[in-house]
């Protein structure tokens, strides 16, 4: 049986944070404003190394945090989202080794994947496509991505 003990109640927010810089030196977060911002307490981005792994974007207009209609459109925003991030890092979709796709209806898979292809003409990354019961803010799809440098 796993016991929880408090680490030391007297340690401040602030000291965790610096704990937890400490425990994974050389990691750093990204956030650009040409994306959607946040909408939860995670990163756009971290990188570790020569490594950058992205936060799932779905096709929300960074401009107006609209869902954009329909799955080819929001395949499309969700795709610029992430390049936007990745631009922010100094990467661009070249950089891109693995995708994992979430999609509300596995029936999207083609429209969906026509769009993809555009964005990914040479070399794509390896990809996972996950059918699911739902995702925020009732997308249909959302993009998580591996980039390298």
């Amino acid at each position: 049986m796993l016991h929880h003990t408090p680490l030391l109640p007297t340690i401040s927010a602030l000291s965790l944070v610096l704990l937890a810089s400490c425990a994974a030196p050389g990691r750093s977060s990204y956030l650009s404003s040409a994306a959607p911002a946040p909408i939860g307490p995670y990163s756009q981005a971290v990188r570790v190394g020569d490594t950058l792994y992205l936060a799932g974007q779905i096709g929300l207009a960074a401009q107006t945090g609209a869902l954009e209609p329909g799955i080819e459109a929001q395949t499309r925003t969700t795709l610029e989202n992430l390049a936007a991030v990745l631009a922010v890092a100094g990467l661009d979709l070249s950089h891109v080794v693995s995708t994992t796709v979430y999609l509300t209806d596995l029936n999207d898979f083609a429209a969906m994947n026509t769009v993809y292809a555009e964005f990914f003409r040479e070399l794509p990354p390896a990809r996972a496509t996950v059918g699911v019961a739902a995702l925020p803010r009732g997308a249909r799809v959302e993009i998580a991505c591996i980039a390298v440098r």
